[in-house]
């Protein structure tokens, strides 16, 4: 899929897709799902080169890492729309026994999910592993990353960023969403870190900025660029700058939706800013 319009399409149904899990259950976060929604649609529509069906190996195909699990209603919404497992298994979003609990986990077997995650900062390092696997197998595919800018508060996180660049881990493209939000406020009141940019290149990465992360040209102009930097010896940092909430007006220029589900009342106003496209589970 490489149209356009397609993908904003599929954009429009994978945040309803957020907006009505996280509704039914009355729990789940929102904020970041929609956020990232432009970027996930295109990576698993537009960039990644995916073989069909799934297995865990993953070899001779391009790998996604989900590290801020609980953004999990997107994962979910995009892996099914891919075709991975049936759109009205979304239906059973955070349910006891459910495959699709609250942050992604392995042991039922979703396709699709390779690693449990959504304790922050440890991504980063199974990304590195699996990208230096790659290189060890000789498989030139490459894997791709997604990782909060609050997560990055976390200090795993800079272990595995000085490793991926002493390492040479050149099949690497980490992108953090810089949306300045995080669960307790923003950023730089929880945290202040300054310049990310400057810190990955100290790191000795390759960094690029996407401005308009909720633009789908923007991100495919921007990942196209990314995957034309790797194998130049040191690993390539993407960083996305999007709004949390994006396409729900009273869900953004705020962090108060990051974990929190709306009402009868909210769904129906957001649905309503996001006409349905490609149906509805």
């Amino acid at each position: 899929m490489s149209n356009t319009q397609q993908l904003e399409d599929l954009t429009i149904q994978v945040r309803r897709d957020i907006l009505r899990m996280v509704h039914k259950v009355n729990s789940g976060h929102p904020g970041g799902s929609l956020g990232c929604a432009e970027f996930l649609v295109v990576i698993y529509n537009a960039i990644m080169e995916r073989k069909n069906g799934f297995d865990m190996d993953g070899i001779e195909e391009d790998l996604f890492f989900l590290s801020n699990g609980h953004i999990s209603p997107l994962f979910y919404s995009v892996l099914a729309r891919c075709g991975y497992f049936p759109v009205d298994e979304l239906n059973t979003f955070r349910l006891l026994n459910s495959r699709l609990q609250g942050h992604p986990t392995t042991h039922e077997g979703l396709p699709g999910i390779r690693i449990a995650s959504g304790s922050l900062g440890q991504g980063m390092s199974v990304a590195i592993g699996a990208a230096q696997t790659k290189k060890l197998n000789n498989d030139k595919h490459l894997v791709y990353s997604l990782h909060g800018d609050g997560e990055l508060q976390e200090g795993q996180n800079w272990e595995a960023i000085m490793y991926a660049s002493a390492k040479n881990i050149d099949n690497l493209i980490a992108t953090i969403d810089l949306n300045g939000k995080q669960i307790d406020g923003a950023t730089d009141d929880v945290l202040p870190m300054g310049s990310i940019k400057a810190k990955f290149e100290a790191f000795d990465w390759i960094v690029l900025e996407i401005e308009e992360g909720n633009n789908i040209e923007a991100i495919l102009k921007g990942m196209a660029k990314a995957k034309s930097k790797t194998g130049q010896g040191k690993p390539v940092c993407v960083l996305l700058k999007t709004m949390m909430g994006n396409g729900v007006d009273f869900m953004m220029h705020t962090h108060a939706w990051h974990g929190k589900a709306p009402n009868d009342e909210q769904l129906a106003n957001a649905l309503n800013q996001n006409p349905e496209t490609l149906g509805d589970y």
